[in-house]
């Protein structure tokens, strides 16, 4: 599916590699916002590698990844990553421009990719993992009534640092909706 529309406002397109300058340059006007909980963006440091990684999801085929689209505007990205279909499981992973925060984005998209994944790609387990103190990231699997799980201690590298990610999980005959 190329197109996902989640209400008269939000839509979620399958990501190409013609929107690298759009990707790249909200992630530049908000380097200092989005470093703080997403490592690639130190690593992103021209519009090739934003290229670079968009042809890698479009040729791999592995994960889905789309651009949200508010108001025909460019919010951010979410996506289903390291997708198990043998064991019929994947993670949403996300991240939204700064302007765009407090609107209820990501809690609607991540709501719709939710039912995507247990209906139409038949996957029994959806997890979101969160950095440690990342309250807002959090925020979204309590609200849809994911379940805590634990922790991945130092499970992703920040700088210099790893930090630990909190691991929330919905299965398929869970109720989600808030």
């Amino acid at each position: 599916m190329e197109h996902i529309r989640i209400n008269d406002k939000l839509r979620l397109e399958l990501v190409k590699t013609d929107m690298a300058p759009v990707i790249f340059e909200t992630i530049n006007r908000d380097r200092e916002y989005l470093k703080k909980w997403l490592p690639f963006v130190n690593y992103t440091l021209e519009m090739a590698d934003t290229e670079r990684f968009l042809e890698s999801v479009n040729n791999t085929g592995k994960d889905e990844i789309f651009s949200i689209w508010y108001n025909e505007e460019f919010a951010g990205l979410i996506g289903f990553k390291d997708t198990d279909r043998v064991n019929r499981k994947t993670e949403i992973g996300y991240w939204l421009a700064q302007k765009m925060q407090g609107k209820g984005i990501i809690t609607d998209c991540v709501k719709k990719l939710c039912r995507y994944a247990f209906q139409k790609l038949k996957m029994n387990r959806v997890q979101i993992k969160v950095a440690e103190q990342n309250a807002k990231s959090e925020a979204i699997p309590l609200k849809l009534n994911f379940s805590f799980e634990g922790i991945e201690r130092a499970g992703e590298l920040h700088g210099d640092k790893f930090v630990n990610l909190k691991v929330y999980s919905l299965l398929a005959n869970e109720r989600f909706e808030d």
